[in-house]
């Protein structure tokens, strides 16, 4: 099929020398200057459009018309920055405010805790029971140094030429080492008298039987016993898991203003330093987070009062399946009479400790019932509690051994000593069982 035919063009197109002259043909329009594009200009809304204006015949309307158009890309940049800014500006808030609110009471300073912090809440402070210090300078009065020497302990360097704590190991009973961290003279004087004035009086939950006055691991197993079911939990790195954030934060919550509170932390954390020789100097740069050193007198009273939280959600979790719990240091230990009720228990609990920032040694995890030896803290608790058949058999040969040592006349004192303590302490746990053992 044949393409039509294409029909030439007539006539030429309108040559730049014309465009004056459809300009002038163009009714005349007041002129508007168009203000630069700004946020407030990329957020107004975009005007109504307007009726066209009737035009002459055969003159052709402008396309070069200025209009008031929102800038995109302007902002575009605005809200990446301020995102930037906000991503790299990191959080202040150590304790979220329901946790602090949960912790310990509503009274807590938890909201606009940004201004707030830089002030001394002295009422709460008094509520609880807590001396006021509102500056490092009655700080270091209470301490009964200077401010000098007590900025010594309480500044964080990179590079240290002094160490402040001796670091040693010691064997664990289940086999492995401790290692211990231990502050020197002068510092240890200082964490003696902060434990007098402030760590003795931090609040505790009723739960915890460690580090307490009028509290043992005679009073942490009375609770369990005659239970069908002993559940046995343990903190994995109890004291290295508390963390310079977590005591400032505390402090925080509980009133101190920001500059007292992280003077506090520092005095009762420490980081592990590695040494550096340079030249003749040798330098302690730290190696990893500031914790509280397992050996320091601050870190036990310390340690109660921030695991309040954790508890209180735990003493909760047993209540609810009917069982009872209790709290020695990192010991965690759970009794009850539903045996099929165990293992949900210890999953919940599980659950809860890594909730509170902490992990559980899974070797250590123990499940007894009635049957079996039911240990709590190295006490038995199946019908009554004391020591096991066999401890009081070697307990028994050691005294037997002594008084042959002491009739040949190489009795030694200090193994008196030891027999007299371990004598007391069942005596503590089970008077009838010491009775029997002495008239042996």
């Amino acid at each position: 099929m044949p393409l039509p035919a294409v029909r030439p063009v007539t006539g030429t197109p309108p040559s730049h020398s014309t465009l004056p002259a459809l300009e002038r043909a163009r009714p005349a329009q007041p002129q508007t200057l168009q203000p630069p594009p700004t946020p407030q200009l990329q957020r107004a809304p975009t005007p109504p459009p307007q009726a066209s204006e009737p035009q002459e015949a055969g003159v052709e309307q402008s396309q070069h018309r200025r209009l008031a158009v929102r800038d995109e890309r302007l902002a575009q940049k605005l809200v990446t920055t301020q995102h930037a800014v906000t991503a790299r500006r990191p959080s202040k808030r150590s304790f979220h405010r329901d946790e602090a609110a949960r912790m310990f009471s509503s009274t807590l300073r938890t909201q606009r805790r940004g201004i707030r912090d830089l002030v001394t809440d002295e009422q709460q402070l008094v509520r609880y029971g807590l001396p006021i210090w509102r500056t490092e300078a009655e700080l270091a009065l209470a301490l009964q140094v200077g401010l000098k020497a007590l900025r010594h302990y309480t500044v964080h360097r990179a590079q240290d030429r002094v160490l402040h704590y001796v670091t040693f190991a010691i064997p664990k009973r289940s086999g492995g080492e401790r290692l211990i961290t231990a502050p020197k003279t002068r510092l240890k004087a200082l964490q003696r008298r902060l434990n007098a004035l402030l760590v003795s009086k931090l609040p505790v939950s009723e739960y915890a039987h460690g580090f307490r006055t009028g509290h043992s691991v005679l009073t942490n197993a009375k609770p369990h016993v005659g239970k069908q079911v002993v559940l046995r939990l343990d903190i994995h790195e109890f004291f290295p898991s508390i963390h310079f954030g977590r005591v400032r934060g505390l402090f925080l919550a509980l009133g101190y203003g920001y500059p007292v509170a992280t003077a506090l932390a520092v005095l009762m954390t420490e980081a592990p330093r590695q040494p550096v020789q340079i030249g003749e100097v040798c330098l302690y740069p730290p190696c990893g987070p500031r914790t509280c050193p397992q050996g320091a007198p601050t870190s036990p009273g310390l340690s109660n009062a921030l695991l309040v939280r954790l508890d209180r959600r735990l003493a909760g979790l047993a209540k609810q399946r009917g069982f009872s719990y209790t709290r020695y240091a990192d010991d965690l230990t759970f009794s009850g009479d539903d045996i099929a009720a165990a293992h949900a228990l210890r999953l919940a609990a599980a659950r809860v400790v890594r909730e509170e920032g902490f992990e559980l040694n899974v070797k250590k995890t123990r499940v007894a019932r009635r049957a079996s030896r039911q240990l709590v803290t190295g006490v038995i608790v199946n019908r009554v509690l004391g020591l096991s058949r066999q401890t009081r058999r070697r307990l028994r040969a050691a005294v037997h051994q002594y008084l042959q040592a002491h009739a040949a006349g190489a009795a030694d004192p200090r193994t008196l000593a030891r027999l007299d303590g371990r004598i007391a302490y069942l005596s503590m746990l089970n008077s009838e069982q010491a009775r029997r053992l002495t008239m042996d």
